[in-house]
């Protein structure tokens, strides 16, 4: 089997890919997706004799925390996610493609429009994304008459979206709203619900096919353990094959267990909530080391999203710090964006929620969060923004 590398284009011109994509899902060709402004990708020196039957596709990680990789999709593992996708939202539908459709989660909003027999309506942000172009063309989506309607956005899309009148209403409109590349401010998802968004949370990567846990919930087709280092395992008929060319990093992530299911060891950690729904916690590698404790950024995150007034969005990440080892600091946005919070205002709210080694020690006010990929924070670009403060 050869792998061909397909350029996608942005805006309305995404929808020219779904022939070459039609002939994947039904095994006849092995794509590998790039953005069609960029450079065609490297593909690894691999032998086609040990590519996976019915490989659909060599789609790229985001490579937030690493450098970038393909998972190997086969046709089956990206048909079983759409179909289960559509299976929780209550039946096919019609879907408005909001995100860049090289990267898993466009690339699905094309595979569940294949399955269901819709045609996309893409949204034309090649100028960038505004709440009103989304809302000309949620109100292009309504107009085809269709039962149901979907959408998949990031974070950051879906709080402008929440400031502008006209978007919220687009919102509305929606009888699914997936949010997901990046944990969603506990705000922001406040916000979405009290407003009647249809709002649901997805977790996933490319390895998994997308999203396969809906709001701490599983797929139908899907399984979950937290191993005993608190990593996420995801199992089922969604995961990847593995990455191509890269043998040792495959047999490191992905394994088969006796019963023929295939799981990925994701570099998440997370636990289960009293209602057995699946929290992230936050990635391994970002584990802070301060004061003899290992701090996750996610608690730091969740709390100073919970307790902090005014505060839209916040990263957090170590630096190094003489005394502690690693200071715990903190970027943020604020839903006022002319006032600024102090590193010791933000102590003094978190005191008694968090441990004190784990109080922030350095905070910035950012105007947004820096992006790499489709709601990934740039922990590099926060990084330096926070030396530079």
């Amino acid at each position: 089997m050869t792998l061909l590398p397909l350029p996608v284009p942005a805006g309305p011109d995404a929808l020219s890919i779904l022939p070459a994509l039609e002939d994947a899902l039904a095994g006849r060709a092995a794509l590998v997706p790039y953005a069609a402004e960029g450079p065609p990708p490297v593909i690894a020196p691999h032998d086609p004799a040990e590519l996976p039957q019915r490989l659909a596709v060599a789609v790229g990680t985001s490579g937030s925390t690493g450098r970038p990789k393909q998972a190997l999709l086969t046709a089956d593992a990206l048909t079983a996610s759409a179909d289960a996708t559509h299976a929780v939202l209550g039946g096919p539908g019609s879907w408005l493609l909001a995100m860049p459709a090289h990267h898993i989660a466009g690339l699905q909003v094309l595979v569940r429009s294949l399955r269901a027999g819709t045609t996309p309506l893409p949204l034309d942000s090649r100028d960038g994304f505004t709440a009103a172009g989304f809302a000309r063309a949620a109100w292009a989506l309504r107009q085809t008459g269709a039962a149901r309607r979907y959408t998949a956005v990031v974070p950051t899309q879906l709080g402008r979206l929440l400031a502008d009148q006209d978007g919220l209403e687009a919102l509305l409109g929606f009888d699914g709203v997936l949010v997901g590349g990046s944990a969603t401010p506990q705000v922001m998802q406040q916000e979405a619900l009290d407003a009647g968004v249809a709002l649901r949370l997805t977790y996933g990567m490319s390895e998994t096919a997308g999203g396969c846990v809906y709001d701490g919930v599983p797929l139908p087709v899907t399984r979950i353990h937290v191993d005993n280092d608190r990593h996420v395992v995801l199992g089922g008929a969604t995961v990847a094959s593995g990455y191509l060319g890269e043998p040792d990093l495959t047999a490191d992530a992905f394994s088969t267990d006796p019963e023929g299911v295939r799981w990925f060891r994701t570099d998440d950690l997370g636990h289960f909530d009293e209602s057995e729904r699946l929290v992230i916690d936050g990635r391994a590698d970002d584990v802070i080391n301060t004061g003899g404790l290992k701090i996750t950024p996610g608690v730091v995150e969740d709390a100073i999203a919970r307790h902090v007034p005014g505060v839209l969005d916040a990263v957090v990440i170590g630096l190094p710090d003489v005394e502690w080892g690693e200071a715990v600091c903190a970027a943020v946005t604020l839903i006022d964006p002319t006032a600024r919070i102090t590193a010791r205002d933000m102590r003094e709210e978190l005191r008694g929620i968090l441990p004190d080694p784990a109080l922030p020690r350095r905070v910035v006010t950012l105007p947004a969060i820096p992006q790499r990929g489709p709601g990934k924070p740039d922990r590099a670009a926060i990084r330096l923004a926070l030396q530079a403060d």
